[in-house]
């Protein structure tokens, strides 16, 4: 029990210890970060990403958040750069280079040969006084007291500083380039989150499965019309227009009170105005509709005309909850 709790003791001061590091960081925030914001929103090219150790796996991260949020960004790593990978910096490129100390051997080549195009360069390192620092344009501090681990080695925090750092820059470009949730799933179309953002209801409906009778049918037509249909309803349709609903609940409720079939018409068991949605809006829009009235059929339009039937069943195939 005592070795449990010495585990969540030690989990719980790495977090405090990391989330610390982040809150001092905006006293280190200057207009040297406003200025990097800029650059990288007007940079005519791409934005290049590259570091060293474990700041060029943050450096990867970085980039895969520009890219998915508007800012075309490379990643390169510092020592493949020096055999080759230079060639990926072209001019107008904008870099962000990343080192804690802004001093390693790399580094110390690297920073001069990544402004020969006269490139902006961007530092985000712990050392304002660095090689990296003194070689760059603008310089953001990812500046820390200490390491979250016991012996103060490991890049903790020091790592998660350069991270947040990233996410602010990309934050505030996310703003000055108004890019849209719909934007984001332009770049994220695969999985459910794209699927919530892009997917429309006419790519899931099945035109050919769309019950419909017309307010005189008999209800005998009606049962053989939802029992053939086997979604549980049946749309009432006039001159192509939607003009009520009948549920295998409303046909449950008529045979409570009458054993007649002959009593009725569709028209008088119906219930008018019924929930439904255009073929052209977001399926997420069509399940948020069938979770606020509890229902799980929801009857679909296109240009005022009744084309179908969604069901709960056909949205959650499509692994959108």
């Amino acid at each position: 029990m005592n070795k449990a709790i010495n585990i969540l003791d030690t989990a719980k001061n790495t977090l405090l210890s990391e989330s610390e590091s982040i809150k001092k960081l905006i006293n280190y925030l200057t207009e040297d970060f406003e200025k990097a914001v800029e650059a990288i929103l007007h940079c005519k090219g791409r934005l290049i990403v590259t570091g060293i150790g474990k700041s060029a796996l943050i450096g990867a991260k970085i980039v895969a958040t520009f890219n998915s949020t508007g800012t075309p960004s490379i990643y390169m790593h510092a020592a493949e750069a020096m055999h080759g990978d230079l060639g990926l910096i072209q001019p107008g490129d904008c870099i962000i280079c990343i080192s804690n100390s802004g001093n390693s051997p790399e580094i110390k080549v690297l920073a001069p040969i990544l402004k020969r195009h006269n490139n902006k360069l961007i530092a985000i390192t712990a050392n304002e006084n660095s090689f990296l620092a003194k070689s760059s344009d603008y310089i953001l501090l990812s500046k820390v007291d200490r390491e979250a681990e016991l012996n103060n080695l490991a890049p903790m925090n020091s790592t998660t500083a350069q991270l947040v750092l990233g996410d602010a820059l990309a934050a505030c470009l996310i703003q000055l380039r108004q890019f849209t949730a719909e934007d984001f799933a332009m770049y994220h179309p695969g999985g459910a989150l794209g699927k919530k953002l892009l997917l429309l209801v006419r790519n899931i409906l099945k035109s050919e499965n769309k019950p419909s009778v017309s307010p005189e049918s008999s209800i005998q037509d009606v049962i053989v019309e939802i029992s053939e249909k086997r979604l549980g309803v049946t749309a009432v349709v006039e001159n192509d227009k939607l003009i009520g609903i009948i549920t295998d609940g409303d046909l449950r409720r008529m045979l409570q009170k009458s054993n007649s079939l002959n009593d009725y018409k569709a028209k008088d068991i119906m219930s008018i105005n019924p929930k439904h949605i255009d073929s052209n809006e977001h399926v997420s829009k069509a399940l948020s509709i069938l979770e606020d009235n509890s229902i799980t059929q929801l009857l679909v339009t296109e240009d005022d005309k009744y084309v179908g039937v969604i069901h709960l069943h056909d949205i959650l195939k499509e692994g959108i909850v």
